[in-house]
């Protein structure tokens, strides 16, 4: 099984980039500390391990998060090498984690936003303050009905070609 959970800081703002295609997609460095300190100095010591996300997931991560922004991304590993252009004898090997899902971990005030996560698996936008507003009372007619606040989002109809 292939998992990755990380819980850490982005290292400078996404930028979303799209494909030939029309495909999005986002790099993101998460600065993850280490659960111990470094014995001479008492500093945590931190990894920065890239992370990259694709299509919807990639749109709410620029949307959202910002540099120093608290993020939970969980996805999967992957590996890969390609040969140094000036140097061909030279092979350098990659390691980032494909994005499945993104969470804020941060507080209500270091994000900007009222919390919630994304999902891109099951396409599903999760906002604790689209439950907070709805109303209290059942509604009579569709025409009164409220679904909270999806106003902040938006569906991407598109899949595009894997690039890949």
């Amino acid at each position: 099984m292939n998992k990755v959970f990380l819980m850490g800081r982005l290292t400078s703002d996404p930028e979303l980039r799209q494909t030939p295609n029309g495909v999005s997609s986002c790099r993101i460095r998460v600065a993850v500390n280490r659960n111990y300190a470094d014995k001479n100095t008492g500093e945590r010591q931190a990894d920065f391990i890239n992370c990259t996300a694709w299509r919807q997931t990639a749109e709410f991560i620029n949307r959202y998060f910002r540099k120093g922004s608290m993020i939970m991304v969980e996805g999967t590993l992957r590996t890969g090498s390609y040969q140094d252009k000036t140097h061909p004898e030279i092979t350098h090997y990659t390691t980032e984690v494909y994005v499945d899902n993104v969470e804020f971990t941060g507080s209500k005030s270091e994000s900007g936003t009222n919390g919630g996560s994304y999902q891109s698996q099951g396409n599903s936008y999760q906002t604790p303050s689209a439950q907070q507003t709805a109303p209290q009372q059942p509604a009579q007619n569709n025409e009164n009905m409220s679904y909270g606040n999806i106003n902040d989002f938006e569906e991407i109809l598109s899949d595009g070609d894997v690039p890949f």
